[in-house]
């Protein structure tokens, strides 16, 4: 692997690594920009603020920012137009986009404002690295949280469920990474369609895989239990690993926890304690704890909102000094493994 571009979607920024082999990490490009849904958003707000209809096409890409001015644009009155895999950003269940009032349609009005959906443009990505003298590479990889298709149930019951499924077989590090992306992952399949030689990673996975790429916690983890906790801008990931195994994890919102609860659901975690119907809840997705009680020997703390708890009580994982880039970093370390795996 010469060269990957790797980029982590994530709900608040979009963070980017123009990884190349030959060249000290320092020196290679790395952006933060704001997140697809955050720019999807603005546009939104714009064509709101100029009282324009707006037609949404494109693919089925994450909510959080552009649903909710998408709602917001709605409640003043203004038209919504959108082809069906646009609406899928707004609901799986398409008889629920159109009860909010979204007309499905395939061609874009001529008083409509047309607004493109993706949570990756490679055409703007392009743009940045031509004017710096630069190409794209042939190897990308992209993370995004994809809750799976899910139009009759809740998409968090059925992201744990997916989860679930992940640990009982075996919950090995090295399946966080699909070539071959599953049906139920639409979110994922839709930069396939763009981008089909790409791999995909969900962004917990990303993260989990980077902060195990931090030398501290790479050295730990081969010898005994590390406990990594990803505080992200919208959901947060917990996950008890040892060696290339992942023992027990929960996942839960940002925005519902505090440093009092998230201290709790580590040392209960940690003890199989916490149970699934606890995190549920408290408005979260899900526990799958240990099989039995486990030591941590590091407990380590990543993410963007990693402040919510204190450096001094835990290790602050940051590869190569870097914490933003954390799951650029896993889909560069699950890039590795697999062209490790093809060699004969």
């Amino acid at each position: 692997m010469d060269s990957l571009l790797a980029v982590d979607v994530g709900g608040g920024t979009q963070d980017i690594l123009l990884y190349e082999q030959d060249k000290p990490l320092e020196n290679c490009i790395q952006l933060i920009l704001p997140s697809p849904t955050v720019l999807v958003g603005r546009k939104i707000n714009l064509a709101t603020s100029q009282g324009k209809a707006i037609f949404l096409f494109g693919r089925t890409m994450g909510g959080g920012s552009s649903t909710k001015a998408i709602k917001a644009h709605l409640a003043s009155g203004f038209p919504v137009y959108a082809t069906t895999e646009a609406a899928q950003t707004i609901h799986d269940n398409l008889e629920k986009v159109e009860k909010m009032g979204v007309i499905l349609t395939t061609g874009k009005p001529k008083e409509a404002e047309a607004v493109r959906l993706a949570d990756l443009d490679l055409l703007m990505l392009e743009e940045i690295l031509q004017k710096v003298g630069y190409a794209l590479p042939a190897q990308i990889a992209v993370a995004v949280q994809d809750h799976g298709f899910s139009p009759c149930e809740s998409n968090r019951i059925l992201r744990f469920r997916l989860w679930e499924k992940f640990m009982s077989d075996g919950g090995k590090l090295q399946k966080l990474a699909y070539q071959t992306v599953p049906s139920v992952f639409t979110r994922m399949q839709a930069i396939k369609l763009d981008v089909p030689g790409a791999l995909l990673m969900d962004t917990c996975g990303a993260a989990l895989l980077g902060a195990l790429s931090d030398s501290v916690v790479r050295n730990t983890v081969e010898k005994g239990v590390v406990a990594v906790l990803n505080l992200g801008n919208q959901h947060s990931f917990a996950a008890l690993v040892h060696q290339d195994c992942v023992l027990g994890l929960f996942e839960h919102h940002t925005a519902l926890m505090t440093a009092e609860k998230a201290r709790g659901y580590l040392a209960r975690l940690c003890g199989a304690t916490l149970t699934n119907q606890e995190i549920l809840d408290d408005g979260g997705h899900g526990c799958v704890p240990p099989k039995k009680p486990v030591k941590a020997e590091l407990i380590v703390v990543t993410g963007p909102r990693r402040s919510l708890l204190s450096a001094r009580d835990y290790y602050f994982a940051a590869p190569q000094g870097n914490m933003m880039l954390m799951g650029c970093f896993g889909l560069i370390a699950a890039a590795e493994s697999l062209e490790r795996d093809r060699l004969p």
